[in-house]
């Protein structure tokens, strides 16, 4: 057998002793997306055009499904998914409301528990009520909770802790408030929680901008300010930040697709390439510009360290609002 020969055989042998998990991985049957939410909400919402995109073109080959699993925060969800670990035909979107419901103590449920994928985007919470509502501006809103923060009610999905109630923390504290007195109604998803606001069963809603938007734009709810650090551009530019009204409120909320604990990394490496191609789509582009939402697309590796350290902030803000048991 000549040299050539034998390094020939030799790197087919090595190939054949690789394991079957280091070779490139796609779904061979049906996936399943879970979504921790009410349908309707922003996760939902989503998702779907997550799905709509990469189905249009063609970069999932077998069926989809989405399976709404609601309760306890993202628990429900979560629990559920990790019924299937180390299996990519499972995935799920989750929100900031995951490190929220963990850094509360609602949730067992920790960053080294689920699978990062990638994040999709950063938004920021917005405040809005009815366009007959007697609080017509920021400045109302911190007038009443100044005077009895019990007073006004507000209603947001998610939980204890997550990116809606530590907007309206900030905003309670920043009149000197007590955060852990004010009247809020908490809902499995965001539609349940606008669907509140609409019905005048609360002062006010607390939620995503991009969720907000709509109503707005139909004349069904007004803007009332936004948590973030400066005005947005597009349809959010009129609408004055927090900042500019004597209130130190500024926090955003991510949306991210994980999977379950113990994906092997061919499989996550398959999502995250069709969410990179996903992201680059044209299509795509238009909702994060008509959304008013920030393109911060990571991938796993990096998903995984904003994870660690986006937990060590917001728990030190939850101590400090009193939110952590």
């Amino acid at each position: 057998m000549t040299r050539g020969m034998l390094i020939a055989n030799l790197m087919i042998a090595i190939g054949a002793a690789m394991p079957a998990q280091a070779a490139e991985w796609k779904p061979a049957k049906r996936v399943e997306v879970v979504v921790p939410n009410a349908p309707g909400g922003g996760n939902d919402r989503l998702i779907r055009l997550v799905l709509k995109i990469a189905q249009e073109q063609k970069l999932i080959e077998p069926v989809v499904n989405v399976l709404h699993k609601p309760g306890a925060g993202v628990v429900m969800g979560l629990t559920y998914l990790n019924q299937f670990a180390g299996d990519g035909h499972h995935v799920a979107i989750i929100s900031s409301t995951f490190l929220g419901d963990y850094a509360s103590g609602r949730s067992s449920i920790s960053p080294s528990d689920i699978t990062p994928i990638a994040q999709l985007f950063t938004e920021y919470v917005a405040f809005a009520v009815k366009p007959d509502s007697t609080l017509k501006s920021g400045k109302d809103v911190l007038a009443r909770l100044k005077a009895d923060v019990a007073s006004l009610s507000a209603s947001l999905s998610g939980g204890p802790g997550n990116h809606n109630h530590i907007a309206l923390s900030m905003v309670a504290r920043a009149v000197g408030s007590d955060a852990k007195k004010l009247k809020i109604v908490v809902y499995s998803s965001g539609a349940d929680a606008l669907t509140a606001a609409l019905g005048g069963h609360v002062d006010m809603v607390v939620a995503p901008a991009a969720s907000v938007l709509p109503h707005v734009q139909a004349g069904r709810l007004r803007f009332i300010a936004l948590a973030a650090p400066k005005r947005l551009e597009g349809a959010f530019a009129s609408v004055p930040v927090w900042k500019e009204l004597g209130a130190n409120a500024v926090t955003s909320n991510w949306r991210a697709i994980v999977g379950p604990r113990g994906l092997p990394v061919p499989q996550a490496e398959y999502w995250e390439n069709v969410l990179a191609r996903v992201a680059e789509s044209d299509e795509w582009k238009k909702m994060l510009e008509r959304d008013g939402v920030t393109n911060e697309f990571l991938r796993s590796a990096r998903m995984r360290e904003e994870l660690k350290s986006d937990y060590e902030e917001l728990k030190a803000v939850m101590t400090e609002l009193g939110l952590v048991k």
